[in-house]
């Protein structure tokens, strides 16, 4: 299940009159970037990470709104909870992307019209437009519900995943990104068809493994599980002193260094977190936590603003502290992009410029200046250092 131009249903929801018109959801100002837009604005060739200023000059008449990170969230997580009633497994894949396991389920009641009821119940009871795509593996519905949309129900029945596959373009397999759509076209390979015919070897000798995968999903198969919901793992990391202490200032730098390895880690494995919990022991093992709700987001910088605020919320005892702790939680796939609106490019490039050091050098490679020098041992929530 797929919630269409989900950032744009809700702001149509908010606001009625933008229904049925180019609209880009986008920071202020020519410099930021578009991070939704509608269908209206992509006949134009509007696309998401593209410069606003850009997107106004392919579609000049087009509306541009500022994004609401939180109010998405909140819609996310209706839709969240009504699959979570219904289904009897599911897998939150992003903000506005569910997978479910109905495996079964034909026995009792039949999963077409199943998911055509469970579809109304998310328009009824949130307005929001979603598309479906029946299958019999992740890949074939991922791909369904692209071909569906907007607002559609597809079917593809047991053992005809490679017709409906074959006359698609390579693009259309998830994990093709440009670089390897433009390896593919060098080889002549531009409809998922011609993938088909590939021998298997042939595709590994040129590929790797990646290749190897690639002619597996063109052919239909994919066994990868639906991964429960209620199984996605939290990120934590705790410090404990070395001598007990009440230097609130050093704290802090050893807060944010956490956090932002944290997010570091979050960016790297593909998530977001849309809740976030800070614990402090004081030197008498008394233990207090606190946690917020909050828009989905990788963003360390915003994680460390919400880290210092349940900080400051939590400390009121004024006595010396023995450890500290941050735990990142209800974390979903998603890219960074989904935060587009609110950065410039020139800040979305900053990040993956930093993490690409940090990937082949270290996560310490690159550091804020406030962590600099906050030389610490901090354990994950395996206990691991």
């Amino acid at each position: 299940m797929d919630l269409d131009s989900f950032f744009v249903s809700v702001e149509c929801l908010r606001d009625s009159r933008l229904a049925g018109l180019p609209l880009i959801i986008g920071g202020g100002g020519d410099r930021a970037v578009v991070s939704s837009c509608s269908y209206e604005a992509r006949r134009f060739g509007v696309h998401s990470a593209m410069p606003v200023k850009l997107a106004k000059r392919l579609c000049p008449d087009a509306i541009v709104v500022g994004g609401d990170m939180e109010l998405y969230s909140r819609y996310s997580k209706m839709v969240t909870e009504i699959i979570a009633l219904k289904a009897p497994l599911y897998e939150k894949a992003s903000i506005d992307e569910f997978y479910l396991d109905l495996t079964g389920m034909d026995k009792f009641f039949g999963t077409w019209k199943w998911m055509q009821e469970l579809k109304q119940s998310v328009v009824r009871e949130t307005g929001l437009p979603i598309t479906f795509a029946l299958s019999s593996n992740k890949t074939v519905s991922k791909i369904g519900t692209g071909e569906a949309k907007p607002d559609g129900q597809l079917q593809v029945p047991l053992g005809q995943e490679k017709m409906f596959l074959s006359p698609l373009p390579v693009n259309r397999i998830p994990m093709i990104g440009d670089k390897t759509y433009t390896t593919l076209c060098s080889m002549g390979i531009r409809k998922i068809a011609t993938l088909q015919e590939m021998p298997p070897r042939a595709m590994e000798r040129a590929m790797g493994l990646h290749g190897l995968l690639i002619w597996k999903k063109a052919n239909g198969i994919d066994d990868s599980p639906v991964q429960p919901y209620r199984e996605q793992k939290s990120m934590s990391t705790e410090h404990t002193f070395e001598t007990d202490t009440i230097d609130i200032k050093m704290v802090r730098v050893i807060l944010s260094a956490m956090t932002e390895k944290l997010a570091y880690k979050l960016r790297r494995s593909g998530r977001l977190t849309g809740c976030i919990s800070v614990k402090i022991r004081y030197s008498d093992f008394d233990t207090v936590n606190r946690q917020l709700s909050i828009p989905y987001t990788a963003n360390d910088a915003k994680l460390m603003e919400i880290v210092y605020r349940l900080f400051d919320q939590l400390y009121q005892r004024r006595v010396l502290i023995r450890l500290i702790g941050v735990r990142l939680s209800e974390l979903v796939r998603g890219s960074y992009q989904i935060s587009l609106f609110e950065d410039t490019p020139e800040q979305i490039s900053l990040y993956q410029a930093m993490d690409k050091i940090r990937n082949r050098f270290g996560s310490t490679a690159v550091q804020r200046a406030i962590t600099l020098g906050a030389a610490f041992r901090e354990y994950d929530s395996n206990g691991s250092a």
